[in-house]
Order: structure tokens, then sequence, then C-alpha cells
């Protein structure tokens, strides 16, 4: 008996709604990682003006800044033409944009022959294995101690006494701790090398990372903790438990998933810290890097690499931030219903 079409297409319209709602999900969450890349953007495109606007338009002479007072006019005159200062302010804010879109702000003021882009490379080497390796350590010790602080496998006892130190640990700042450890693994009981020894390799560069990760896999730890004690009577543990999931795999296949999102977010949201932190271990430790570059440009005045060093370390910043959301969005099913 053929079906009416009035009927059949209210049979159809649920199956369409659904495709509907599944393409729009689809196209949304392929829409996400654009959007986000181009917020990331502008707000690189913002801090590279405000950089660009605040060494010209401040009071005061940039050339006579970078030269001294006691400099000719006619050395002045130079230096004002090999950075543009000669030139409406317009064109040379169009002329910096499009340096930072080649990778080409000029030469180095203290190294001449040398780009500023150059120089700002080199030392992101450094700086980016250093925080990376950092982040990577924080994120294994913290969840690890997340989870033990919120899990069955320690007596309550333990746990508590695990969540005070914890807690404690928070207050005690990079600065006081690195040096002490240093002093007692490095000096008095040298088991570790150096972490500035220009020898020492990737043992050095451990060694820094993991004091630089300190701080961080301690957030993380609390962070976690207090994300996962709220998972303990949730329904899809329970359910995971009862089709036969250990605890391990019921908390770190179901549970730490859930509750990705607060760990990616103090990931992102303390990576500016991260490299502050960077940036006192390398002077600290006279370690080469980022920071020491960005300090020893803005003693010397070298206009093109304190721009070049300024504009990367907020491109790196933003870049993070976005990666973090966008893994927070593969982890966190919940996160993409939410945009």
């Amino acid at each position: 008996m053929p079906v009416p079409p009035m009927r059949a297409a209210r049979k159809m319209a649920p199956s369409t709604a659904a495709s509907k709602g599944r393409l729009a999900r689809a196209l949304g969450f392929v829409a996400s990682p654009a959007q986000r890349a181009g917020e990331g953007g502008l707000v690189v495109l913002l801090l590279a003006t405000a950089v660009f606007f605040a060494l010209r338009v401040i009071p005061g002479d940039a050339a006579a800044l970078v030269l001294g007072d006691q400099a000719s006019p006619a050395a002045l005159a130079t230096l004002r033409a090999e950075l543009g200062l000669d030139r409406p302010l317009l064109l040379q804010y169009l002329q910096y944009l499009r340096g930072l879109a080649t990778l080409d702000l000029g030469s180095s003021l203290r190294r001449p022959g040398t780009s500023a882009f150059a120089r700002v490379g080199e030392a992101l080497a450094a700086t980016a294995s250093l925080a990376f390796l950092a982040t990577g350590i924080a994120l294994v010790v913290g969840v690890a101690l997340g989870l033990l602080a919120s899990g069955p496998w320690l007596a309550p006892p333990a746990r508590t006494r695990l969540s005070r130190l914890l807690d404690g640990a928070a207050a005690v700042p990079l600065l006081a701790v690195a040096p002490a450890i240093t002093w007692l693994l490095a000096v008095r009981f040298p088991v570790v090398p150096l972490p500035g020894d220009p020898d020492a390799g990737f043992g050095g560069l451990l060694f820094a990372s993991t004091l630089l990760a300190f701080p961080l896999s301690v957030h993380l730890a609390r962070t976690s903790r207090t994300a996962l004690r709220t998972t303990t009577d949730a329904l899809f543990v329970r359910v995971a438990r009862a089709k036969g999931a250990s605890v391990f795999r019921a908390q770190f296949f179901h549970a730490l998933p859930a509750v990705s999102a607060p760990i990616l977010t103090v990931v992102a949201t303390q990576l500016g810290a991260l490299l502050g932190g960077a940036v006192v271990l390398e002077k600290l430790f006279e370690r080469r890097g980022l920071g020491t570059l960005l300090l020893e440009a803005y003693a010397g005045r070298d206009l093109p690499v304190l721009e070049a060093t300024v504009v990367t370390s907020g491109l790196l910043f933003v870049a993070v931030q976005t990666l973090a959301s966008l893994l927070q969005g593969i982890l966190d099913p919940r996160a993409r219903e939410v945009r």
C-alpha cells in the first residue's frame, strides 16, 4: 500500500533534521580552528602595533637613544635613515608590517649583517626546547600527582598528607627553589650537570626544564585533583566500572578526558608565567635563549631585534593557547557542543 506524501514527509523529517545537525556540528568543528587562528592573528597584530608605536611615538629620539647623546649629527642622520625614522609615520608602519610578513625587520644594530629574525631564530630554539620540555614534564608529573591525590590508590591519611604537601608547595616561588636545588644537586652532591654549562648537553637542558616545571606541575596537580574528585560518583565512571573496567582505566581513560578542560586551561594561562620563568632561569644560569636576547636587545637599544623578539614571544604565546583550546575540543566533546 503506497504511503501518503504527507506521512512520508513526516517520516523523513527526523532523519533530515539529524543529518543537518551532524553537518552543522562538523562545519562548526572545522570552522573553529580558522576562527581561533584569525583571533590569534588579530592579537599578534595588535601587539606588534603597540610595540611599533611604543618605540616611535614616545618622547625622545630613537636614534639618540641607540647611539647616545654624544653622537654626531651625521651618525644620527645615518641611523635614522637605516631605521626608516626619517619617513612619515604611516609609511614606517606599512613598511614595518611588510617586514613582519616577510620576516625582515632589518639587520641587528649590535651585529651588523645579521638579520634581526635570524638572531631571534637562534635564541628561539633554545627557549622553545626549554619551555616545551618543561611543559611535558609538568603535565606528566602534575596529572600523576593529581590522580594519586584524588583516587583510591592511597589510604585517606596519605592522600591528606599529599594534598597538604601540594598546597604548601604552591606557595614556594621558583626563584627560591631553583638556586637551592641547583646548589644541592649540582654543587654539593654533583649528580646532575649545571644548567648553564655549555657542555652539559641534554642533561643540562633536562635539569633546567625540571626546575622550570616545578611551579606548573604543582598547579596542575592541584587542578587535576580537584577536577577528578568531581567525577568520583559520575554516572559514566560508574558505568565503566560496571562493565569491568579497572579503577585505573576508569580514572585515566574516562574521567581524565572529561576534566581535560581545566587542565589545559591551566597550561594555556600559565604559559606566560612559564616563559617568564624561562627568562629568569636563562639569566640566572647564563643560558642562551629568547629571554637573554630580549634583555640584551633592550640594554643595547637594538630596536630591530627588540621588535622581533617581542612579536615572536607574543606569537608563541597565542599559538600555544590556540593549540590548547583545539586539543580541549578533541579530548572533551562537550567543548565542541558549547562552541
